[in-house]
């Protein structure tokens, strides 16, 4: 049975908004606003400079735009100037170029006694205020703004973005020829997708979020969510004493063609380790070991004897899977269960090279979930990598749609997309995790929580966020981000998956030997 449309509990989780939604929240707002919204904007941004700067009254440059962003800019430095900071402001521009509310505010900067260079002073800065561009940027960043935003890549000193690090696409979080790289960013009135995927991350430093007193879902609802334990909370809750293990269901796990029994093995073991009462392993590969030295308690098998049986709350196949005929016939048996799928690695390009198996996929009336990372997501669609990742939330939903799967594309902000429209994006995680084997430990960890009784959908994002979680732990133990291992991933999965029942913070129990 799919998740009805209203089961899941977004209303505490932080809200994300699209550029266009922002932009009507900003009109319904505006003619009602007393301070103005600018006027708002601006001294979130100036008592975030000040905090930054933690009291020290140093030189300051503010890089003002053509736009709002740029008037926002405009009011950050006429409230630090009348602080007492020395504040320099560079600006290529005429007033009649601005908006209405930008005009004013460069206005009342002017009306202090400030003045505005047409160049990028050089000398030494404790602070720099990134207000070149904000949510309306579509195009390349060229010209002198590009130059701008090269030189202020190269300073030492602390950057404060606002809103948007200039050059970043506010949707999507791609670079639009250069971008910003800013220590912090104070992003006003809601998050927006691009902050938190793709190049986003990376450019934005220290997110802060600022909602200027603004209530957006009385406006608009949100376009999307970040992944929170909100969204699995009542699912969180620890084993009755009278259990057994039937009690934590069966997971079946096939792939492990020659060569390749490493990836099922993984996907097994992060089965097992996040409380799945019994894991079976169908491996394709006739000469592998009938059991695993390091974790006997997985029951390795045949994939047609598992699969023709009854013995699985849920099937994921693919890790080590290999694209034989013989994986072929497998994937057409395992979208003919009955209960959820999951779809990983090879099961994926399969699915891309056959056209009846995206159709019974697309028929099947139990609940597919496929894993792709970005090239996988091209192949599903008939599509390229770059074309995927320029817009990683529309080839999510794109993908989900056509196969009426939950899909999750993984990657720097997973974006977890259901058949119904809804996305999120998940923020656990690290480059750490860029390695062999990390997807074959996602599948496990989704099939291990399906075996368990979670809903599909839910098992999908959770999945995905103990993951990110697993890593970073590992992380903060100092066994990461460089040369961190699958394998590791799943023993620190088993104690993060404890701790969030337990109720407990996961960093808290960082410093607990595996």
């Amino acid at each position: 049975m799919r998740i009805s449309p209203n089961a899941l509990n977004t209303a505490a989780l932080p809200a994300l908004y699209s550029a266009e939604a922002l932009r009507r929240i900003e009109r319904h707002y505006a003619p009602r606003s007393s301070p103005r919204l600018m006027e708002r904007a601006g001294a979130t941004g100036a008592a975030k400079a000040m905090e930054i700067m933690g009291g020290r009254h140093g030189r300051v440059l503010v890089m003002c735009g053509p736009g709002n962003n740029g008037g926002d800019g405009f009011v950050i430095a006429r409230q630090l100037r009348q602080t007492g900071f020395d504040v320099v402001v560079a600006y290529i521009g005429d007033e009649h170029a601005q908006a209405t509310d930008a005009v004013s505010a460069w206005a009342s900067w002017r009306a202090i006694g400030g003045v505005t260079l047409p160049r990028l002073p050089q000398g030494e800065y404790s602070l720099v205020v990134d207000a070149l561009y904000g949510i309306g940027l579509t195009r390349p960043v060229e010209g002198e703004h590009a130059a701008w935003i090269d030189a202020v890549n190269d300073m030492t000193c602390p950057v404060l973005a606002i809103d948007v690090p200039s050059g970043l696409n506010a949707d999507t979080g791609r670079v639009l020829g250069r971008a910003i790289r800013a220590s912090h960013t104070a992003t006003m009135i809601a998050f927006k997708p691009g902050l938190l995927t793709l190049d986003g991350p990376d450019h934005c430093g220290e997110l802060s979020l600022h909602d200027l007193g603004l209530d957006c879902a009385l406006v608009e609802r949100p376009s999307g969510w970040q992944v929170g334990r909100a969204l699995f909370d009542h699912l969180l809750r620890p084993r009755a004493r009278n259990s057994h293990k039937g009690s934590n269901g069966n997971a079946v796990l096939i792939g492990g063609a020659r060569g390749m029994a490493g990836a099922a093995l993984l996907a097994g073991r992060a089965a097992l380790k996040v409380g799945a009462g019994r894991v079976y392993v169908g491996m394709l590969d006739h000469a592998a070991l009938p059991l695993d030295p390091e974790q006997p308690e997985l029951m390795i098998r045949s994939p047609g004897e598992i699969l023709t049986g009854d013995l699985a709350t849920c099937v994921a196949i693919g890790p080590g899977l290999g694209q034989s005929p013989a994986a072929f016939e497998l994937m057409r048996e395992a979208i003919a269960t009955t209960g959820t799928l999951v779809l990983d690695a090879d099961a994926l390009n399969l699915l891309s090279q056959h056209p009846d198996l995206a159709q019974a996929v697309h028929d099947r009336s139990a609940p597919t979930l496929l894993t792709p990372h970005p090239t996988e997501a091209a192949r599903l669609l008939g599509s390229t990598t770059p074309q995927v990742q320029e817009d990683r939330i529309a080839a999510a939903c794109a993908v989900a749609r056509r196969y009426h799967a939950a899909t999750v594309l993984k990657g720097c902000g997973s974006v977890i997309a259901l058949a119904d429209g809804r996305w999120f994006i998940n923020t656990t995680g690290n480059p750490g995790m860029a390695s062999a084997g990390m997807g074959d430990v996602l599948t496990g960890l989704i099939a291990g929580l399906l075996a368990q009784g979670w809903p599909a959908d839910l098992a999908l994002i959770g999945g995905v966020h103990l993951h990110g979680l697993a890593g970073d732990r590992l992380v903060a133990l100092g066994k990461g981000p460089n040369g961190l291992t699958a394998g590791e991933v799943i023993e620190s999965a088993r104690a993060a998956f404890n701790a969030l029942i337990a109720g407990t913070d996961v960093q808290e129990v960082s410093h607990i030997p595996l």
